[in-house]
């Protein structure tokens, strides 16, 4: 008996030390020059313990020296992309010449202290802004939805929305919408430009005139854009209040064909949910860097596992090569696999675009976004560069 008792203990010990050894202590150290001593200062990243990118999450405390510092410990491998801010996107920290810092980016071998000393932050110069609005913009503030947090809305109109009075348009309903058109309510003062490269399309006549709705998020984000049930409750107010106030409100073509739900990284995944899940109200899903398998999210098993009719759906797919698009790849293979282990054609029901030397973000997004319009909404004259 002690000798069975003694093998388990040594189970035990190997076990516990295996664990162990599978994670490794970070400890975040920020240098605030010229900062009162009792400012605040936060880290925020792309992992549940920096706050997925939530900019007044995970608050640092003052240490011994002075300086601000935290913790925590992350599985080894772990590629940690991170920020520093005084609690919103316009406090976060600069580089000395005042440019935006690129994400900090880490892979977390072996236990390390990160140092960062930051001279300057966003609120103490005057910041560049990348882009104006183009076109006729509306807003509408405040909306409500059962469940869920009340949120802006913009609209932006395509070109020759105000004189051909008798025209209808497709809809193209985007999250992230403060991202999307206007650089100034953006989170990284950097806009997808949508307004200039559907503006241009239209009047080249690559696509058809649509109208885009963006949908500003919350401090819900990513709850609301998966599965879980804040997900659903976002779902519902697109379907039942969002598309209906904007059909009352505006000159659209209301059917399925004509409506289309685009965004990027957990915003490029719920394009595809609310399509899967709700085919009778949206057709079209633009899935910028979507986080189709990855960490706690996971939507193609649902892809995978279906058994019904083939549904009648038009998916574009981007990712870049970056670090963080780089992990979510394995997730845009699988989803691919699964699209046509559905039937799916590449290049007919959805497309595939991957882009080499991009980043995760709006700038990069940017840059690409003609093709997923020309594919969803392109003329016969507009399609043949794809």
């Amino acid at each position: 008996m002690k000798k069975y008792l003694l093998l388990f203990a040594i189970l035990l010990l190997f076990a516990l030390n295996f664990c162990s050894n599978n994670n490794v202590n970070v400890n975040f150290e920020v240098i605030g020059e010229g900062l009162p001593s009792d400012s605040k200062i936060f880290v925020t990243g792309n992992d549940d313990q920096l706050g997925n990118w939530r900019p007044d999450s995970i608050q640092l405390e003052k240490n011994e020296e002075g300086n601000w510092a935290k913790s925590f410990s992350f599985e080894r491998g772990k590629k940690l992309e991170f920020k520093i801010t005084r609690g919103s996107w316009e406090t976060e920290s600069l580089d000395d010449d005042g440019s935006v810092h690129e994400n900090y980016m880490i892979e977390v071998l072996n236990d390390t202290t990160i140092h960062i000393k930051v001279n300057l932050w966003a609120d103490q110069v005057k910041r560049k802004i990348e882009g104006q609005i183009t076109g006729t913009v509306e807003y509408h503030r405040n909306l409500q939805g059962k469940g869920i947090k009340p949120r802006d809305i913009i609209v932006w109109l395509p070109p020759g929305y105000e004189t051909d009075l008798n025209k209808s348009y497709p809809v193209l309903y985007m999250h992230d919408g403060q991202n999307i058109i206007d650089p100034r309510t953006s989170t990284f003062q950097v806009d997808w430009q949508i307004d200039e490269t559907a503006d241009s399309l239209i009047r080249q006549g690559l696509i058809e005139p649509i109208i885009i709705v963006g949908i500003y998020n919350t401090s819900d984000r990513n709850e609301e854009y998966s599965e879980s049930p804040l997900g659903f409750a976002y779902m519902e107010f697109i379907i039942d209040s969002l598309k209906p106030f904007i059909d009352r409100n505006y000159r659209t073509l209301t059917a399925s064909e004509n409506t289309a739900s685009g965004g990027a990284s957990l915003g490029g995944l719920i394009p595809l949910i609310i399509v899967w899940e709700y085919p009778e109200v949206f057709s079209k899903a633009i899935c910028f860097s979507p986080a189709f398998k990855f960490d706690k999210y996971n939507f193609v098993d649902n892809v995978s596992n279906y058994s019904g009719k083939k549904k009648n759906i038009k998916i574009y797919i981007n990712n870049g090569d970056n670090e963080l698009d780089s992990q979510l790849q394995p997730g845009v293979d699988a989803m691919i696999d699964a699209l046509i282990g559905q039937g799916f054609i590449q290049g007919k029901d959805f497309f595939f675009s991957k882009n080499k030397k991009s980043q995760h973000g709006e700038r990069d997004w940017a840059k690409n976004f003609w093709r997923a319009l020309i594919f969803m909404f392109g003329t016969d004259k507009g399609r043949s560069p794809l």
